[in-house]
């Protein structure tokens, strides 16, 4: 049986050259830097809805705003509504209103479930847009 032939070793004449081939990985990172560069110039497009103040419509058109307090108080247009006629008032109001729009305030006392209660009868009298602000309430709560 034949041994296999030694390695050679660097006092032999015909050692390995172990040099590091650096233009294949220079390629790669210029191809990567340039792909980088394509990505960043593109643009984003984002479908925003802006304001039309030219319709004379909507600037005539006075906004209803749903207030929403702790333990079932609202009011439309600062006019207190019971909980059990908040649909049908809503519903008197949009229906033959072109502007499907109200805005929902709820107080800092009022919880999520409540406002989003407030908000879900909104959708309910055909509310199509629905806006949110939160701030303190303008008239007192009624005392329960």
């Amino acid at each position: 049986m034949a041994l296999p032939a030694p390695l050679p070793t660097a006092s032999s004449s015909s050692s390995l050259n172990a040099d590091l081939n650096v233009t294949p990985m220079l390629d790669v990172l210029l191809v990567l830097l340039i792909m980088f560069m394509a990505t960043l110039t593109k643009r984003m497009v984002l479908d925003v809805q802006l304001p039309e103040t030219s319709n004379p419509v909507h600037a005539s058109v006075v906004p209803i705003v749903l207030e929403v307090g702790p333990r079932g108080y609202y009011a439309v247009n600062q006019r207190v509504i019971a909980t059990d006629s908040l649909h049908a008032r809503l519903n008197a109001i949009y229906t033959g209103r072109p502007d499907k729009r109200i805005i929902v305030r709820g107080a800092r006392t009022a919880t999520y479930q409540e406002v989003l209660h407030a908000m879900d009868i909104a959708r309910g009298a055909g509310v199509r847009v629905i806006g949110a602000e939160t701030r303190s309430l303008s008239a007192p709560l009624p005392a329960r």
